[in-house]
C-alpha cells in the first residue's frame, strides 16, 4: 500500500528489447524509476540484458525470453509481468523482423514470418495488456513500433513496410475503443538508427549520413526519449498519433541505393 501519497510506481513491458532501439528504452525507462519486463527471443540475450540494467538500477528489471509474435506466449508475458510487478501501466511492441526481397519473387513463408511477428505479435500483445489496464481501472499507454518504410517506399521491404504502415492504423483505430479507457494509444516510426545489426552493415553510417538533412542516423537514445514520452503522463492526452524520427529524411526521401 501507498502510504506517503505517492503515485503508484509504474510498470512496462517491451518486448524485442535485448539490444538496440527496446533495451535502450528500457534502460531509460528503468532509470526513470519505471519497472520494466524486458523480452526477447534469446535467452542468453534476454539475461545479458537484464543483468546490464539491473547493474545501474537494481531490482528495475526482469525478463521474459520468448516469441512476441506467438499468442500464447504473449498472454503468459502479460501474466508474468503482473504477477512479478503487481500491475501493467506501459506497453511498447517493439518486436519486430525485416525480410528483403524482391517483390516479384516474394516467399509466402517470409511474408507470413513478417506479418506473424509484427503484426499479430502487435495485435495480440495491444490486446492482451488492455484488458489486463481496463481491470486495473486506472488507465494506461501503448506504443507501437512503425518505421520510415511505413511512410515511404523503400526498395526490396514491400512485405515490411505495408506491415509498419498497418500498425500506425491500428493505432489510429484503437482510440475509438480504448479511450474510454484512458488508455492511450501512439506509434513511432524510427528512421536509419544505428544498433547493433546496423552497425555491421558495410557504409551504413556513412550512406545515412549524406543523405538524412540532420547529417547523422538516429542512435538509440533518440528513440528512446520519445518513446518515454509519450508513454508519461504528461503525454496522456496525445492518442492515435505517429511520430516519425528519422532526423528530416522524409521530408526530402533520398535513395540509400544511389
Amino acid at each position: 500500500m501507498n502510504t506517503q501519497n505517492q503515485p503508484d510506481p509504474q510498470v512496462a513491458l517491451i518486448t524485442g528489447a535485448g539490444t538496440g532501439i527496446g533495451f535502450e528504452i528500457c534502460r531509460l525507462l528503468a532509470s526513470r524509476r519505471v519497472y520494466v519486463m524486458l523480452n526477447d527471443l534469446d535467452p542468453l540475450l534476454t539475461e545479458k540484458a537484464t543483468q546490464t540494467i539491473n547493474a545501474s538500477h537494481p531490482g528495475f528489471c526482469k525478463g521474459c525470453p520468448g516469441d512476441a509474435g506467438d499468442t500464447g506466449f504473449i498472454s503468459q508475458m502479460v501474466r508474468e509481468t503482473v504477477k512479478a510487478f503487481g500491475s501493467l501501466d506501459l506497453v511498447v511492441a517493439n518486436a519486430g523482423i525485416t525480410l528483403f526481397g524482391e517483390f516479384l519473387s516474394y516467399k509466402e513463408a517470409d511474408f507470413h514470418k513478417v506479418m506473424q511477428l509484427n503484426l499479430a505479435g502487435s495485435f495480440f500483445l495491444a490486446q492482451q495488456a488492455s484488458r489486463q489496464m481496463i481491470a486495473q481501472k486506472r488507465g494506461g499507454s501503448l506504443l507501437f513500433m512503425s518505421s520510415v518504410t511505413g511512410h515511404q517506399a523503400h526498395k526490396n521491404l514491400a512485405a515490411y513496410g505495408m506491415s509498419k504502415a498497418a500498425l500506425e492504423m491500428l493505432a489510429k483505430t484503437l482510440v475509438l475503443e480504448l479511450s474510454p479507457f484512458k488508455i492511450n494509444v501512439n506509434a513511432v516510426a524510427p528512421g536509419a538508427t544505428i544498433t547493433e545489426r546496423t552497425a555491421q552493415e558495410a557504409s551504413y553510417s556513412e550512406t545515412w549520413s549524406r543523405i538524412t538533412p540532420m547529417g547523422r542516423p538516429a542512435r538509440p537514445q533518440d528513440i528512446a526519449e520519445a518513446v518515454a514520452f509519450l508513454l508519461s503522463p504528461q503525454a496522456r492526452h496525445i492518442t492515435g498519433q505517429s511520430l516519425v524520427i528519422d532526423g528530416g529524411w522524409t521530408a526530402t526521401s533520398p535513395s540509400p541505393y544511389t
